[in-house]
């Protein structure tokens, strides 16, 4: 079974990459995984708010990643593994691809306009050859249509 990594948060090419994945997985008979990243806080000097902080972040990321579940559903497709991981973006998906072997694609959208994030530039680049699966970029430029005939 075909499985689709989808790094999500808040941004249309985020919902772009899910859209896509969504459909392939409908048409392949395969599967999505969600992953939400949350930064760590950089204050550690008053640590109750910091917490508070983190678990607001966290309740937001799960959210996210619920609606996002909904959404893959409504394409056709199972309901999707979902991870909330808190940590630098790089590393954790990095980590999660190695503790989950059948992940077959890593489906990253890219913004409309401006340089690219962190997690394409790296997997794109330097970090691509030591990916053991494709990688997939969703231009943010896409529309709905386009993916959707892409897909």
């Amino acid at each position: 079974m075909r499985v689709y990594l989808v790094i999500m948060d808040e941004t249309d090419e985020a919902r772009l990459a899910l859209r896509f994945a969504s459909r392939r997985a409908a048409k392949t008979g395969g599967v999505v995984h969600l992953l939400a990243l949350l930064p760590r806080q950089p204050f550690h000097a008053f640590s109750a708010i910091a917490a508070t902080i983190e678990d607001e972040a966290r309740v937001r990321a799960e959210q996210l990643v619920a609606g996002a579940a909904g959404s893959v559903m409504s394409q056709g497709g199972h309901m999707p593994a979902i991870s909330v991981h808190q940590g630098e973006g790089i590393k954790v998906v990095s980590q999660y691809l190695e503790e989950h072997p059948e992940v077959q694609a890593l489906v990253l959208g890219a913004a409309r306009d401006g340089a690219p994030g962190p997690l394409i530039a790296h997997f794109s680049g330097h970090g691509s050859g030591k990916l053991r699966c494709p990688l997939y970029i969703i231009p943010g430029s896409l529309s709905e249509e386009d993916v959707d005939r892409l897909s």
